[in-house]
């Protein structure tokens, strides 16, 4: 192979490559805005793996263009996957049912719960396990998943009106604009809320890529809680859009 060819080939293997990173991120905000009214969080772990799937089939087609047989990485890949997913099955479960949970599961830390034959007090939620201290003062680690599969009780006096919505926010929006617009949304939306309760947004982690957040509101008709929770979802994406286009 001459010099040239080799020049050649490089620039091609760049080239495929930033079209790939075009072509990610614009299915990234396709799928977006295909689902806009999902939870922030959830939505944006869907990015996430779309995002990650794209890379990889656009490596493999970028290595092929160098004249390489990707069969042998492929397999390696597949190989990899198969092992690190039985690995950690159990584990991937649990995170996966955090995310869910964190949506569709009404409590959060400070409230009393109870999930199949064990009740306590939530005291810690960490990406595998929620952490509940008993009226016996024993500490009970209760698998993420299981939230999902037994019915829940929250036994907190207010828990039956009480929204709570988790938020991942990108580092480039500025955040408190960010809540200034949100809780703006959300006295608009007054006459579904308890006057007695104002909306709440706090930061739960915070670092240079992204920020994780969560609205707490409180609503006077809890037959209403999947209509306001969706019309906030909707709105929340709406100005978090709104934001990222101006930078």
């Amino acid at each position: 192979m001459t010099p040239y060819e080799l020049l050649y080939q490089i620039a091609l293997f760049a080239v495929t490559m930033a079209a790939v990173a075009v072509v990610a991120k614009i299915f990234s905000l396709i799928v977006g805005g295909m689902f806009r009214t999902w939870a922030p969080r959830v939505r944006a772990e869907f990015q996430k793996i779309v995002s990650i799937t794209i890379w990889v089939i656009g490596l493999l087609f970028a290595i092929q263009q160098l004249g390489l047989r990707a069969d042998f990485l492929l397999l390696l890949i597949g190989l990899f996957g198969v092992i690190v997913v039985i690995a950690i099955r159990d584990s991937l479960e649990n995170i996966g049912a955090k995310y869910f949970s964190d949506v569709y599961v009404p409590f959060k830390l400070g409230d009393v719960v109870q999930v199949g034959n064990t009740s306590g007090k939530v005291i810690e939620i960490n990406p595998i396990t929620t952490v509940l201290l008993t009226r016996d003062s024993k500490l009970v680690s209760v698998p993420n998943s299981l939230f999902l599969r037994e019915k829940v009780i929250n036994k907190t006096q207010y828990a039956w009106e009480e929204i709570v919505i988790p938020i991942t926010l990108s580092s480039v929006v500025d955040l408190p604009k960010f809540e200034s617009e949100v809780l703006k949304s959300c006295n608009r939306m007054r006459r579904y809320l308890d006057k007695r309760f104002p909306p709440i947004m706090t930061v739960k982690r915070r670092n240079k890529r992204s920020a994780e957040l969560v609205l707490t509101i409180m609503i006077k008709d809890p037959s209403k809680r999947n209509e306001i929770t969706e019309e906030l979802n909707q709105k929340i994406s709406e100005i978090e859009d709104k934001m990222r286009r101006r930078k």
